[in-house]
């Protein structure tokens, strides 16, 4: 697109090109890469939350795995969300997608606390036993979407929007190292400063360790 707007003899930059295409809700059609595969061993259990009324922290927790697109490349990121308070529990960063990076994003956000139920879709990271082993072996119930049912994690979808356009679509990262600071950064922001409308303008941890005054 720059080259071909330059050779119209309009001299614009790829960051300009990006944020016009971005505003005008274009995409480039390539090969995304897959960040869901289910594996055809691994158990796949029922989606539980199907009218259920969220109304405390640690009550549902949810994650996904979403690309975040590099200088060169791209990385694979996961989050834990507390659906309640949409606090950000933990996050990883992996340039593959092996089980590894969820497991140890679980672990750390074990650390603080642990929910009732845990969502996520049906991805062979989710499904795996040493995943829903360490779920279950805490006495945390476990809940998959439904296959192609987006909207049934749609609080770690609205995440993943919050995080690309506030933060990912702004900026080149040029490292794994570098995505890495810039997004725990953005995290900490998110979770201790910026307010939600959805929380009557509270932020996420005001609401998850109830400090309201």
């Amino acid at each position: 697109m720059v080259i071909e707007l330059r050779r119209k003899g309009f001299f614009i930059g790829i960051k300009k090109v990006r944020r016009f295409m971005r505003k005008l809700g274009l995409i480039s059609i390539y090969r995304k890469p897959k960040t869901s595969e289910p594996h055809p061993l691994h158990r796949k259990y029922p989606y539980l939350l199907r009218g259920v009324k969220i109304d405390h922290s640690n009550q549902v927790w949810g994650t996904d795995i979403t690309f975040i697109r590099m200088q060169q490349g791209w990385v694979y990121l996961v989050a834990i969300l507390d659906w309640y308070s949409r606090y950000v529990l933990g996050f990883g960063i992996s340039i593959t997608l092996e089980k590894e990076f969820c497991l140890d994003t679980l672990d750390e956000s074990l650390k603080l606390a642990k929910p009732e139920i845990f969502n996520s879709d049906q991805g062979a990271q989710f499904t795996s036993h040493e995943f829903t082993e360490k779920l279950e072996g805490h006495g945390i119930r476990i809940s998959m979407d439904g296959r192609g049912r987006c909207l049934d994690n749609i609080f770690t979808e609205r995440l993943w929007k919050t995080v690309k356009y506030e933060e990912v679509y702004l900026k080149s990262y040029g490292t794994v190292q570098e995505a890495r600071e810039e997004l725990q950064a953005y995290f900490d922001f998110y979770n201790h400063r910026r307010p939600h409308q959805s929380l009557n303008y509270k932020t996420p941890a005001e609401i998850y360790f109830n400090l309201l005054p």
